[in-house]
Order: C-alpha cells, then sequence, then structure tokens
C-alpha cells in the first residue's frame, strides 16, 4: 500500500468519488461504526489536522507516539478494530446527507498552507507529508471498511 499525498486535487477528487459511492445503508465490514459515524469521525480527524479542534497530547502519546506515527506512517494497512481514541468516538447517530456533506468539504479544505502547526494529539509534531500520508490512510482505511 502506498500513501497518496492528500494535497493533491487527483487524489482529493478519487476520494471524493468514494464517499459519493456509500449510501444511508452501507453497512460496515468490520467494527462498530455505522456509516454517518464512520464519516463523523472522519471529520473529527480532519479537524484536528485542519486546527479547528485542539485535542491535547495524551501522556501515552508523548511518552510511545514517535514509535507509533512511525508503524501508522509505513505501507502496511491499518489492522481491523483498532482502538479508537475515546475524543474521537461518535456515539450519536449523525444524519447522513449532512456527515458526508462536511466530510466533503472538510477534504476539499485539506492542503499543505490549512495544515495546524499544533501536535498531533498522539503523535507528536508532524510534517506536512505526514498530516498528508496519514490523514489519507485513515479515510482510506475507514471507506474500505464500507466497501468503496
Amino acid at each position: 500500500m502506498q500513501h497518496q499525498d492528500l494535497c493533491r486535487p487527483e487524489i482529493k477528487a478519487s476520494l471524493i468519488a468514494r464517499i459519493n459511492r456509500l449510501h444511508p445503508d452501507s453497512k460496515g465490514l468490520w467494527g462498530k461504526m455505522n456509516v454517518s459515524q464512520m464519516m463523523a469521525h472522519c471529520q473529527a480527524q480532519l479537524r484536528v489536522a485542519l486546527g479547528d479542534e485542539k485535542v491535547k497530547q495524551s501522556l501515552i502519546g508523548m511518552l510511545f507516539g514517535k514509535l507509533a506515527k512511525k508503524k501508522v506512517l509505513e505501507a502496511k494497512p491499518f489492522s481491523k478494530n483498532l482502538p479508537t481514541a475515546p475524543s474521537f468516538i461518535i456515539r450519536n447517530n449523525p444524519e447522513f446527507e449532512d456527515a458526508k456533506n462536511k466530510l466533503i468539504g472538510l477534504i476539499t479544505r485539506f492542503n499543505a498552507d490549512a495544515l495546524t502547526s499544533e501536535p498531533h494529539p498522539f503523535f507528536g509534531k508532524m510534517t506536512v507529508e505526514e498530516w498528508s500520508a496519514g490523514t489519507w490512510k485513515h479515510l482510506d482505511h475507514h471507506l474500505k471498511q464500507f466497501g468503496v
């Protein structure tokens, strides 16, 4: 699996095309989230990357974040059913079209100039390339979870 540069328009367009293939009845192939919760979960990560939302770095992140960042950014796909940080768990049931439109809007905004200079809440300081690759990998993982 090669990482894609989410700052490139054609990569964004490819992700958006996959999102547009989702529908309210799309079922996850693993995990507990429904499709609307998955899109809201992905929005939360993008809001952190774009600096719209601040999440404090955890003690575990401070201790192990750099090591974990190397694992996350390697070419191997994410494992299924990884634990989710509590601040990224979506407990409500967002409206499908609203969740989809917000996710597409955040992906559209994603570019090098828009990214935060704040540290990632778990991985710490990240470069534009790391934010781009990690965010693409996260989105790709969850879109595959829902079969697109």
